[in-house]
Order: structure tokens, then C-alpha cells, then sequence
């Protein structure tokens, strides 16, 4: 009798198939709506392994309801959106999916940093909307990119290969992370600053930390003070990192220059949300890792992982708390 696995939305046949050689296979077969909760709640009942997406809420109720769950697989490298404790107290593995997605996720974070300090998405709704009537000196200017100075809060992989990026740029970079990373140091040319200096020195400041009780609310009111009136931040990470509301008000009052968004508290983001109607913020809708190649990369890897622990071997990937 073949195991039993639910993946929680339409992915690709190529993963899907691969997935059916070994497992009796069901499946939420809508591509961009979740699952609903209530499905959820009934699928997780008799299923070995369940196939996650980071915008699936898997908490200890649902968790409870399991009876012979052995693996969550999620197709992310987060995994805020599972009860990790709940899981590890009923035996249940957990597993993410790192690395794969490194450098895409730092291709789209510098992109987003460079349309943001150059309006880009500014400039093309000014010309689609035919404001464009002439040219003059200061029409749309931006921020320089070039022997600025990027400040990075978490330097992990994506933190790191950033940096590459970023020093391609003649960018001068420093960086701030719970431990120095000496080696990146040299390799880099990057220089390790506490917080407050990082954030009083750089023109451009990305967040890449994980979210996590002690990450909520990295970016507060406090240290959005500390930044320069010109500066720019850009998140790529988690919505609870940066506190929103205090984001906003440094905006408005012209604390900061502007901000670049790819994830919200809440997602998706309410069309309504008060930081969606400023022109200085250019909003991305959770697109980091949103290449063809990465996230066909993503499914697989989830995919292993799940095989892997269903099989009744440790997945390579294995989340540890």
C-alpha cells in the first residue's frame, strides 16, 4: 500500500509525476487561490506527508488533527508559517528549502533596490498616464546607485551574494548579523558595523533576516529615526520585520526617501494598505525566489525532502529549533 501525501497547490506534472511513482497523491488543483482551511483540516487527517506552501498557516490545530503525519515539506525557506513546536512534540519532521533560491532572491532584492532609488515604476506610470511633456533638470531624479554605501541587516547566503552584487556596483558595503562572518570579510571587502551605525551610515538599507520573535519589528520607528532623510529600504525578507505603520509615518514626514517592498505583514496585501498609496514605495508581490528555473529548483527539493521523510530517512533540509 503506497504512502499518502497532499501537496496544497497546483505544482508543475514534472514534480507531481515524480512524486506519484511512490505515493498515492492528492492535491489542491487551483494555482493561485490556497488551500481553505477547512480542506486543509480534513486532508492533514490520514496523510503522511504534506507538501507546503509559505502561505499555508499549518498551526498546532491543524497539527492536532493528524494522525499519522510523519513530514511537512515546505516549499520556502521560511517556515514562520508552521508551528515548528507543535510539529517536533508529535514526532512530526519539518523540512524548508534553502539554498536553490540564494541568488535569484539577491537578483530580485538588488533590481527592487535600483527601482526604487530610480523610480522606475514612477517613471513608467508618468509616461503611460502622458505627463511626459517635455524634459527639464529635475523631472524624476533619483538616487545614485554607484559609491553609495548598502548597509545589509542579516548577512546569510542571499546577504552575501548581495554583497557580490552590490560591490559590482562600487558600492561601499557593511553589514550587521548576530556573528561576524570574518571569511566574507575578506572575500567581500565588506566591513561589520553594530545596528545603529550601519543604519546612521547607509544610503541603502536591506533586511534579510529570517522572522522570528526576536526579528519582529527590526525596523521600528527607533531605528528608521537613525536613517538618513535620503536614504532608502528596501525588504526582501519577511513582512514582520519591518514595522509597517512606523514605516509609513517616516514616509510621510520625509524621515526616509523611499521604500522598496516585497512582503507585507499581512499577504497578500490589502489593496487599501496605507503604504500602497504612496508614490515613493514601489511594492512587489512576494516575487523573490519567482524565477522559472528556481522555483521548478524549489519543488523538487520539497519533493525530496518529502520522499525522504515519508521513507523514514532524515531529510537533508531538516528544520531544527
Amino acid at each position: 500500500m503506497k504512502l499518502k501525501i497532499y501537496i496544497t497547490r497546483k505544482l508543475p506534472d514534472a514534480v507531481v509525476d515524480r512524486l506519484r511513482e511512490i505515493c498515492e497523491v492528492s492535491m489542491w488543483d487551483k494555482e493561485e487561490e490556497p488551500v481553505p482551511r477547512e480542506v486543509l483540516m480534513k486532508e492533514i487527517r490520514d496523510v503522511d506527508g504534506i507538501l507546503s506552501m509559505v502561505s499555508d498557516p499549518i498551526d498546532e490545530t491543524l497539527i492536532n488533527q493528524a494522525t499519522q503525519l510523519k513530514v511537512i515539506s515546505n516549499m520556502a525557506v521560511g517556515y514562520n508559517n508552521i508551528d515548528i513546536k507543535a510539529a517536533t512534540e508529535r514526532g512530526i519532521m519539518v523540512t524548508n528549502t534553502p539554498g536553490v533560491l540564494t541568488e535569484t532572491t539577491a537578483d530580485l532584492t538588488f533590481a527592487l533596490l535600483m527601482a526604487t532609488a530610480r523610480r522606475l515604476v514612477e517613471s513608467s506610470d508618468y509616461l503611460r498616464e502622458g505627463k511626459w511633456k517635455s524634459w527639464f533638470p529635475m523631472q524624476l531624479t533619483g538616487q545614485d546607485i554607484h559609491g553609495s554605501t548598502l548597509g545589509i541587516i542579516g548577512m546569510g547566503r542571499i546577504g552575501e551574494a548581495l554583497a557580490k552584487r552590490a560591490k559590482g556596483f562600487d558600492m561601499n558595503v557593511i553589514y550587521t548579523n548576530r556573528s561576524r562572518k570574518s571569511k566574507a570579510e575578506e572575500e567581500l571587502g565588506i566591513q561589520y558595523k553594530d545596528k545603529e551605525t550601519l543604519l546612521r551610515e547607509s544610503d541603502f538599507v536591506c533586511v534579510l533576516v529570517p522572522f522570528t520573535l526576536e526579528t519582529k519589528d527590526t525596523i521600528n520607528k527607533e531605528e528608521l529615526a537613525l536613517m538618513k532623510p535620503t536614504a532608502v529600504l528596501i525588504n526582501t525578507a519577511r513582512g514582520g520585520v519591518v514595522n509597517e505603520d512606523a514605516l509609513y509615518e517616516a514616509l510621510i514626514n520625509k524621515e526616509i526617501w523611499a521604500a522598496g517592498l516585497d512582503v507585507f505583514q499581512e499577504e497578500p496585501v490589502p489593496i487599501d494598505h496605507p503604504l500602497l498609496t504612496l508614490p515613493n514605495v514601489v511594492a512587489l508581490p512576494h516575487i523573490g525566489s519567482s524565477s522559472i528555473n528556481t522555483r521548478m529548483k524549489m519543488a523538487h527539493l520539497a519533493a525530496t525532502n518529502l520522499i525522504d521523510g515519508i521513507s523514514g530517512n532524515t531529510p537533508k533540509n531538516l528544520v531544527v529549533e
